[in-house]
């Protein structure tokens, strides 16, 4: 079992916000938390470190003011360093970010946890899982992506998910194992099988014409 913020869940989902209609976050927060979500998911892109460009440090702070689920933040960009600090103080619970944007992810991750938050690192599909043995004692989570980031909608990668069980393998047993990309009731299964407890889903949720069964076969 897991708890952050106050939860306790075998699975935990968070529905990320990059699919939900961004002149209604926080009607479409709601409906996610009404349907049964545990965390919300927040895409950051800077254009750089990925293709495109989504929200940043006062979309984060205008969302803590309109959910109490954990807001968890995924940091797909250059410099994430920087940023940590302004995040944290906007209200985010867990910060993310990707192995391949930093030089000392040991570092990172102390800076992180300094602002007595949760620290995630992910990997980009292309980047072996060995290269996080080193930091799977220190960190809360770690996100597998199964597409490349930068945007929603992508065709699944199988050969991605296959990452998970090479973490659960090497992981201590409190760790969150994360999947993000192409998720969807078929999809997840495949990661949780692999070992996966949290589930990030956006075009899957956000397009169903019944939210809470598209949670519920998540979980």
């Amino acid at each position: 079992m897991y708890k952050i913020g106050g939860y306790r869940m075998n699975t935990i989902i968070s529905p990320s916000i990059l699919s939900a209609d961004f002149a209604n976050l926080e009607r479409d927060i709601k409906l996610v938390k009404d349907a049964g979500a545990d965390w919300i998911h927040v895409d950051v892109m800077d254009g750089h470190f990925v293709p495109n460009i989504t929200i940043g440090v006062p979309v984060v702070k205008s969302l803590k003011k309109v959910t109490d689920l954990p807001l968890d933040v995924h940091l797909m960009i250059e410099n994430p360093d920087k940023y940590i600090e302004p995040f944290a103080n906007a209200g985010a619970d867990i910060l993310t970010f990707h192995y391949e944007a930093v030089e000392s992810p040991a570092k990172t991750i102390n800076l992180i946890k300094s602002k007595n938050i949760k620290a995630g690192i992910s990997i980009k599909p292309k980047t072996k899982p060995e290269v996080l043995l080193p930091y799977l004692e220190m960190v809360d989570m770690v996100l597998v992506m199964t597409v490349e980031p930068g945007f929603g909608g992508q065709k699944f990668m199988q050969d991605c998910a296959e990452k998970i069980k090479f973490i659960k393998d090497n992981a201590p047993q409190n760790l969150i194992i994360q999947v993000d990309g192409g998720i969807n009731d078929i999809t997840g299964k495949i990661c949780k099988n692999y070992g996966a407890n949290s589930i990030v889903a956006g075009s899957y949720i956000y397009s169903s014409s019944d939210i809470k069964a598209a949670i519920d076969s998540l979980k």
